[in-house]
């Protein structure tokens, strides 16, 4: 093409933006035409997501979703491979992989609570104390409820760093935790919803502590979302929008905890009791925060440095300012 054809397809492009931009329709962008993907696993405190996508609040923003149910464990390994663009997590445990590399930005937190230190009843355990030499089961040496109960016994005066170990951790499958507690294979147990509600009920086990009701944990964002760093870079306003839906979605859900249960259980995207399910969601708060997320971060980061579970070479309030993106557009709440 010569000079003069290239500028005459030059001036007509620009000549048709102008006249969209006119008749008041936005130029087609890259954007326009992308289709994020969301990983998800099914978790009950998940609810944001699956809300998003039920009540209308992805397709409010404009915003064109491709959901992808993912193991529990494998979000990390779907975000790296570039199987998902953006997904819902837990705070706590993004901590460690984000010291690692992992390529995502949090945006948002959307709600507090989850997990838990349960004993049984006649155990003669009544504090956190009382776990000085005691065997606690977990999930996995990496997950929420480890580290939950690392900071909760930290802050109870409890050694849980490598030069100074007061208790043992013991990891099971989630579903057999509580069989370990009632055979005495441990002595207490660090779980998260909803496994963790469901066995505290059916053992009648008694709660130690609870990130969604004990000072000062109920404050803190436990989960939060996130998308890939390509995605925040590359595709900002696609980063804003879902940011936007999930903080509408986890708003309404404060309001709507009976009914979002009972959707979660109908539609399919958790199993359960919907009665008993709406009385766990109703132990959270469910009020978005992009400043609570930003403040919950810093306090756990700095926590799990100081027992060990972020290296001590690792710059920490470098890896908080680096861990967030803050949109123009994105309000700090929406109640």
């Amino acid at each position: 093409m010569n000079r003069k054809k290239q500028m005459s397809v030059i001036a007509l492009t620009v000549i048709f933006a102008l006249i969209l931009t006119a008749c008041g329709q936005k130029p087609v962008t890259k954007a326009d035409d992308f289709v994020l993907k969301i990983g998800y696993t099914g978790s009950l405190c998940e609810a944001p997501v699956h809300m998003a996508v039920e009540k209308g609040f992805f397709a409010e923003e404009g915003l064109k979703v491709e959901l992808i149910k993912l193991a529990p464990g494998t979000t990390f390994e779907a975000v790296t491979a570039g199987k998902i663009d953006a997904a819902f997590g837990l705070l706590a445990s993004l901590m460690q992989p984000l010291s690692n590399g992992l390529p995502i930005k949090v945006t948002t937190g959307l709600h507090t609570g989850c997990d838990k230190v349960l004993v049984a009843s006649d155990s003669g355990i009544k504090t956190l104390a009382d776990l000085k030499g005691k065997r606690i089961g977990v999930p996995s040496m990496t997950s929420s409820p480890i580290i939950f109960a690392k900071r909760a016994l930290a802050d109870a005066g409890v050694g849980v760093s490598e030069k100074n170990m007061e208790v043992e951790f013991a990891v099971f499958n989630a579903s057999d935790l509580p069989i370990a507690l009632k055979n005495g294979s441990v002595d207490a147990l660090a779980m998260n919803d909803p496994t963790a509600a469901v066995a505290q009920k059916e053992y009648g086990l008694f709660t130690l502590v609870d990130s969604a009701l004990t000072e000062p944990y109920k404050h803190q964002y436990c989960c939060s979302a996130f998308v890939r760093d390509n995605i925040a870079s590359d595709y900002p306003e696609i980063a804003a929008k879902y940011t936007r839906a999930m903080q509408k979605s986890s708003a309404w859900i404060q309001k709507n905890q009976d009914e979002t249960a009972k959707i979660q259980v109908e539609k399919k995207w958790v199993a359960g009791d919907a009665a008993f399910n709406a009385a766990v969601l109703k132990t959270y708060n469910y009020i978005p925060s992009v400043k609570g997320a930003y403040d919950a971060f810093g306090i756990t980061a700095k926590q799990l440095q100081q027992v060990g579970m972020l290296n001590s070479s690792v710059d920490v309030e470098a890896l908080h300012k680096n861990s967030f993106i803050f949109f123009k557009d994105v309000q700090d709440t929406v109640q």
